[in-house]
């Protein structure tokens, strides 16, 4: 510092004092054209001069976007680097420091406010977007994840940041921006999390869904740590007294904000026809709310973001409201306002202007300590909670990035000058290269093809059977409905084995209309035209009003285009946290044994869920002999309905028996029969897989020496033909009403040795192409299941 001419210094303050006084001056609005002032003095003009600034800003970073998007860089990347590009690192010392000034002023007042304008939206359209319902879901996995994540840097940071450790290392000048920055790099904030989720297109993931959760937790925390030592310092200082006052209010708002705007969108919501967007008007009212939210925050020591984000929380997700906000306010603030603010603090900054080499250093290393620790926290306590290492790893990476949230509180305190331009310049590098890395690291280590896939077990089989079994059921025309409500029927709801039924009727997306998710127990007034879906929500509330108190009902509606459905049906089981999935076999038969319907379309659908699935799916073949007198459910109510479980062994066959387990309990009108099918040169088979069967069979063997409506028999076959002789055996000789069977078997079997190679079906697996073929004149129901894909430890 000593080595800097004292002259220099000298010029530059004249220089800023030179520009104060030009910036103190009225700026005049509108130019009265290019051919009257030139282009020099056209930048005197402020309307003008901000058309060109958002102009070059947006046009620069939407292209190097288009060119750096191949090689799977992240927006943010982009906009920084639009900034530095346009700012004074290239820019400024292209065509000198004071004509780049003319272009962007070091305090240009109406593009600050602009930004934070930006932010406010930002924040509300980020709450807007999210579930706040996940942090009563999370668990213990989640709070554990999000707390240590808030803890472990706020500890690293405490001790790095004390004054006591502060004295070995930097000047008492420099400990604010210290401590500021500790503040900043410690937080794991929501937004960011939900941006980089939605950029890599993993925000409906189960990997997804606990950051979000951890991230929203850990949020929660700082603000309450955050309340409470404000609190603490007004109390503790000389103006203690109106912390009970200043308290109060803050309270009142957050109230205001949580409760009174629910109460208001509920409101908006019912008076919304079904089907139809939100008015115009309303969404205007909200923007309102949302400006007036965060001028009264702004007033009363909150941040002035905050009451946004939580009344977007509290906007109800999706149609109407939600994703009517979402839908019209996307555009212009994800596309135009949000990348703003990175762009435009980035132009602030000057890679060409160090002096202090040591204080920087002291930056570089409280951030890399803060985030290493941020890191091995959130591992640590993933692992610890039996997380797959994979999965460890990309959740402490998405758990460390920063982002346009880090940027904007950077650009807040560089405005209040805790920090200077080189400090500045450095944390929006950081922010530059932690989102880069984060990005490309969890882009390359994630496995998309699994992104629904859990890590607890939700299946039929390990829900206990005292517990609510969450089915959804999916249906794209009456007999499928029909179909599905006579297998839930039989699935014999009681007070002790409840059912919660989400049912979906899949309606293909006609025109260029938008995809929509309709959920019909929202109690909104009826569109002008009949509902689609209207013979469904019928049928099913038939059925709840025949098991009240023991049955759950749910009508949902996705219309959607057809190579979509299946994240329309995975999505959903993933929301409702459901343990099956029930989906219409793609082929429906005539009384007299004739195909007379075959859909591609749900074939697609059906092997794509049965490959995204979070839970267990059931493809379900109706094959009943359909009759105008059977079309009511309670016509064959009363009789005996007899259910047969194949049983060749591995985990979708005791996914099966599990169900059909399930069905029995307290069941006086249904019958089970369970033929087990084993090897006659026993011994190929997986031990452990042999083990389980075993475990699984036993009550079942024992119930069936006991009770005249459970049968247990066992059969031997040396082959793949001799199986298949077995089943058409059982077919032709038995009264059976439904037969239930795993999809997939042991690969080395020697009971389907010779027909996996002539499966014509394999979504149905080899037995179950045996019966979704043979013998279509008998009125047999089949159901396959294929029991949940856990993601792997």
């Amino acid at each position: 510092m000593s080595s800097i001419n004292q002259a220099d210094f000298a010029k530059q303050g004249e220089e800023v004092r030179r520009y104060q006084e030009i910036c103190s001056m009225d700026v005049p609005l509108n130019s009265p054209g290019l051919a009257e002032v030139g282009f020099q003095n056209f930048l005197g003009y402020m309307l003008p001069r901000v058309e060109l600034q958002l102009a070059l800003m947006f046009s620069v970073a939407q292209a190097l976007h288009s060119l750096f998007k191949r090689f799977s860089f992240p927006r943010n990347f982009s906009e920084i680097l639009a900034g530095i590009i346009l700012g004074k690192t290239m820019l400024g010392h292209l065509v000198g420091i004071e004509k780049h000034r003319l272009l962007f002023p070091d305090d240009d007042v109406l593009l600050d406010t602009l930004m934070k304008v930006g932010f406010i939206f930002y924040m509300f359209l980020v709450g807007v977007k999210m579930d706040p319902s996940m942090v009563s879901k999370a668990g213990r996995k989640g709070w554990s994840i999000g707390l240590i994540a808030a803890l472990g840097p706020l500890l690293s940071g405490g001790f790095l940041g004390n004054n006591k450790m502060l004295d070995y290392y930097q000047p008492i000048y420099r400990r604010p921006a210290i401590k500021a920055i500790i503040r900043i790099i410690s937080l794991s904030p929501f937004p960011v999390i939900a941006a980089l989720l939605i950029d890599l297109k993993i925000m409906n993931s189960e990997l997804g869904r606990l950051a979000l959760a951890a991230g929203l937790i850990g949020d929660m925390f700082y603000v309450g740590q955050n309340a409470l030592s404000t609190t603490y310092r007004i109390y503790t200082s000389d103006y203690g007294a109106p912390v009970i006052s200043l308290t109060l209010i803050e309270s009142i708002l957050v109230i205001i904000a949580s409760v009174g705007t629910r109460v208001m969108f509920l409101k908006i919501i019912k008076w919304t026809p079904e089907g139809k967007p939100v008015k115009n008007y309303y969404i205007s009212l909200i923007c309102c709310g949302v400006l007036a939210s965060a001028l009264t925050c702004d007033n009363v020591g909150l941040q002035f973001h905050f009451a946004p984000f939580v009344i977007g929380l509290v906007v109800p997700s999706g149609p109407p409201l939600g994703s009517g906000i979402a839908d019209r306010m996307d555009t212009f603030i994800s596309g135009l306002l949000a990348p703003f603010i990175l762009t435009y603090s980035a132009t602030k900054m000057d890679l060409a202007v160090f002096f202090d080499f040591n204080f920087i250093s002291s930056v570089l290393f409280i951030i890399s300590v803060i985030s290493l620790v941020k890191l091995a926290a959130v591992f640590g306590t993933a692992m610890l909670n039996k997380m797959p290492p994979r999965d460890a790893v990309n959740l402490s990476i998405i758990m460390a990035t920063q982002g346009i949230v880090q940027g904007a509180l950077y650009e807040i305190v560089y405005k209040l000058q805790s920090i200077d331009n080189e400090t500045f310049t450095v944390l929006i590098l950081s922010i530059f290269v932690m989102a880069l890395v984060a990005h490309l690291a969890v882009g390359f280590l994630y496995d998309y093809s699994r992104a629904y896939s859990g890590y607890q077990k939700r299946n039929v089989q390990h829900t206990p059977y005292n517990a609510e079994l969450r089915v959804l059921a999916c249906a794209d025309r009456q007999d499928d409905a029909i179909a599905a409500v006579k297998l839930l029927e039989i699935s014999n709801p009681s007070k002790e084995s409840p059912l919660a039924i989400y049912v979906l009727h899949i309606v293909e997306l006609v025109g260029r209309a938008t995809p929509v998710l309709i959920n019909h127990s929202l109690g909104q007034k009826n569109a002008n035209n009949a509902s689609r879906s209207q013979h469904l929500i019928d049928l099913f509330e038939k059925f709840g009003q025949n098991n009240m108190g023991v049955a759950s009902v749910q009508v949902f509606t996705a219309m959607s285009l057809p190579k979509f459905m299946h994240h329309d049906i995975c999505s959903l089981a993933f929301d409702k946290l459901v343990s099956l999935i029930i989906i219409p076999f793609h082929r429906k038969w005539s009384p007299q044994g004739k195909i007379v319907y075959d859909s591609n379309v749900q074939r697609t659908i059906n092997r794509q869920v049965l490959e995204m699935s979070p839970c267990s799916v059931g493809i379900l073949i109706d094959r009943r002999k359909i009759r105008p007198q059977e079309t009511s459910i309670d016509n064959d109510k009363d009789s005996v309905y007899h259910i047969c479980v194949i049983f060749l062994g591995g985990a979708d066959d005791r996914e099966a028996l599990a169900y059909a387990k399930r069905m029995m309990l307290n069941s006086l009108g249904t019958c089970l029969t369970v033929v087990r099918i084993v090897a006659a040169n026993a011994g190929q088979e997986s031990q452990w897989d042999t083990i389980l069967d075993t475990e699984t069979l036993r009550d079942i063997k024992m119930q069936g020496a006991h009770q005249n409506n459970i049968e247990y028999r066992e059969e031997k076959s040396k082959d793949g033909p001799e199986t298949a002789f077995l089943i058409n055996t059982l077919l032709e000789n038995s009264d059976i009403d439904m037969i239930m069977v795993g999809r997939t078997h042991a690969e080395n079997s020697p009971l389907l040795t010779g027909l996996t190679e002539w499966c014509d079906l394999p979504e149905l697996g080899a037995v179950g192409d045996i019966l979704a073929a043979a013998d279509v004149n008998r009125p047999v129901s089949v159901l396959v299941m294929q029991q949940q894909i856990v993601a792997k430890k």
